[in-house]
């Protein structure tokens, strides 16, 4: 049996999630009461429907604070008791969701005549905090679209096998923020910039001649091998704390040369080595976001709504 808590901030995707897992066969239920988690949970254990085998189940902040603080208590219970149960939590920067919920005119679940949309949002993070500090895979969905979201939760969620480890690797640049969802963030603007050599300036870590002016930097080979070294040495903890998921990010200035070419190398390197693994590029919107799925390139992230 596979079970899936998906929770977050609310536009930050967590309908589109729930319902990529639908399309993939999970039975789905969304704004479940907390409080009927344990219950739902034994039905589906002692029932011989083969309907409960994976299931999805969306919590939100419309719980009280005390539901929510009880419930990673529940999943821990579950976990030791041989049940592959995950934490999905959604996040996105306060900016976005101002922007989504201004877009689409809905009204935040906790907002209200005395708590502004923005205080709305301060008070939904500290309320789910437990959730989120519960969480197996958290994403970051402040630059992405429906259909990124979908591949994200397709390929990380569906693709990873019980009881192994998917390691996703990220680029981002600095001046767009660090993404939210990284377990560990790696800086690599110290390293020689492309973006000064005017033949390199419009093109990215994947075009040839930025990978051959990099390849050519011994300092770009020794950060590589560094980061190598360091995320290789984490993997048997990830492994002995009962981790399903490792992220790790990669950032320059811009997030277009030196983190691109870093992220598919090391990507490459890691998917010899352990299989589950996948390169994203937060700063190339006309770039595949994931290995090895392509997508359709696009001028401005599509909306994501949801409560």
């Amino acid at each position: 049996m596979r079970i899936i808590v998906v929770s977050g901030l609310s536009g930050s995707g967590k309908s589109v999630a729930l319902h990529m897992l639908e399309d993939l066969g999970f039975y789905c239920i969304d704004n479940l009461p907390a409080a009927l988690l344990k219950p739902f949970i034994s039905h589906t254990v002692l029932s011989a429907e083969s309907t409960y085998t994976r299931s999805a189940i969306g919590l939100d902040a419309r719980n009280t604070a005390q539901e929510i603080a009880t419930t990673p208590r529940l999943i821990d219970e579950l976990k030791r008791s041989g049940i592959d149960c995950q934490v999905l939590y959604l996040v996105a920067s306060d900016e976005e969701l101002l922007r989504r919920f201004a877009e689409t005119r809905r009204k935040h679940p906790i907002s209200g005549e005395h708590l502004g949309l923005r205080e709305a949002i301060d008070a939904e993070r500290r309320l789910l905090e437990p959730i989120a500090y519960a969480a197996d895979l958290i994403i970051d969905t402040s630059r992405m679209g429906v259909q990124e979201l979908r591949q994200v939760v397709r390929l990380r969620v569906e693709q990873r096998a019980a009881g192994s480890l998917s390691i996703t690797f990220e680029s981002f640049g600095f001046k767009h923020g660090i993404p939210g969802d990284a377990d560990f963030v790696f800086d690599a603007r110290s390293l020689p910039n492309p973006y000064w050599e005017p033949a390199l300036r419009s093109l990215t870590g994947r075009d040839p001649a930025v990978i051959e002016y990099l390849e050519s930097m011994s300092s770009v080979a020794r950060l590589i091998e560094d980061i190598d070294r360091f995320v290789e040495a984490r993997i048997p903890e990830y492994h002995a704390s009962a981790r399903g998921y490792l992220t790790v990010a990669v950032g320059c200035t811009g997030g277009q040369h030196r983190s691109v070419y870093i992220v598919d190398r090391l990507a490459a390197r890691f998917a010899a080595r352990h299989g589950q693994v996948a390169a994203r590029h937060c700063a190339l919107p006309h770039a595949p976001p994931l290995a090895p799925a392509a997508q359709p390139a696009r001028e401005r992230p599509e909306l994501i709504e949801d409560q």
